[in-house]
C-alpha cells in the first residue's frame, strides 16, 4: 500500500477524532460484562456507589480519549510505514476500551468529561511531539504511558465499590491490553525515558484524573 500524504492522514484522523468526541465509536470485541450481569450489579449498588463508579469510569474514558489522540499523532509523526500500522493497531484496541467505558458510564447513569475536546487536542500535540523526537523515543513514550495506565487501572480496581463486578470486569480487560501494548513497544525498540520525563508524565496524569473525576 502506497504511503499516504500527511494531509490525508490528518483528514482521516480528524474524522476518527469526531467519532471519538461524539461518542459514536464502535467496539470490535465483545463487551467484557454481559447485560444481565450489569443489571444485577447496578441493582445492588447504592446511589453513592453508582456515582463513584461512574466518576471512576469517566476518568478511564478520558484516558481512552487521550490514547486515541496520542496514537493517531504518533502514527502521523513516524516516517516508518510499518510502525505507523503498529500505532494504528494499538489505537484500534484502545477504541474498544473507549466504547466499553462509554457503555458502562451509560449503564451507571453517568456522563463523560465535559473537557474531552481539550484532553484530545492536548494529547495529540504531545503524541506528535514525541513522534518527532524519533521512533525509539516515541515507542518509549508509548511503553511508559501504558505502564502508568496499567498502574492507574490497578488503583481503580481497588477503589471501585466492592459490589461493582461489571465495572471491575471492564477495567481488568483494559488492564490486560495496556500491559500488552507496553510489552510490544519495548520489543519494537522503545528506549526508557529519563526520570524527569516519567515524573512529568505522572504529574500530568494526576492533574487529568483528578479533574476528570469531577468535570
Amino acid at each position: 500500500m502506497p504511503d499516504r500524504s500527511i494531509v490525508d492522514q490528518l483528514f482521516s484522523s480528524a474524522n476518527r477524532a469526531l467519532a471519538v468526541l461524539q461518542g459514536t465509536a464502535q467496539t470490535s470485541r465483545r463487551y467484557p460484562c454481559d447485560t444481565e450481569a450489569s443489571v444485577a450489579t447496578d441493582a445492588a449498588l447504592s446511589p453513592a456507589e453508582r456515582a463513584e463508579s461512574a466518576a471512576l469510569m469517566r476518568v478511564n474514558h478520558v484516558g481512552e480519549v487521550c490514547a486515541q489522540a496520542l496514537y493517531e499523532a504518533q502514527a502521523i509523526g513516524t516516517r516508518d510505514p510499518q510502525l505507523r500500522e503498529k500505532f494504528l493497531a494499538a489505537a484500534a484496541e484502545e477504541l474498544d476500551h473507549l466504547a466499553w467505558t462509554q457503555r458502562r458510564i451509560n449503564e451507571l447513569g453517568g456522563r463523560t468529561s465535559l473537557l474531552n475536546p481539550l484532553w484530545h487536542v492536548g494529547s495529540f500535540a504531545i503524541g506528535f511531539f514525541a513522534a518527532r523526537l524519533g521512533d525509539r523515543v516515541s515507542l518509549g513514550f508509548m511503553a511508559e504511558t501504558e505502564r502508568q495506565v496499567e498502574a492507574h487501572l490497578q488503583g481503580h480496581l481497588e477503589r471501585l465499590p466492592e459490589g461493582d463486578e461489571a465495572s471491575r470486569r471492564v477495567v481488568e480487560a483494559m488492564k490486560q491490553d495496556e500491559a500488552k501494548h507496553a510489552e510490544n513497544a519495548d520489543q519494537l525498540g522503545g528506549v526508557e525515558l529519563p526520570w524527569p520525563a516519567r515524573a512529568a508524565m505522572r504529574l500530568a496524569a494526576r492533574v487529568m484524573t483528578r479533574t476528570a473525576h469531577h468535570i
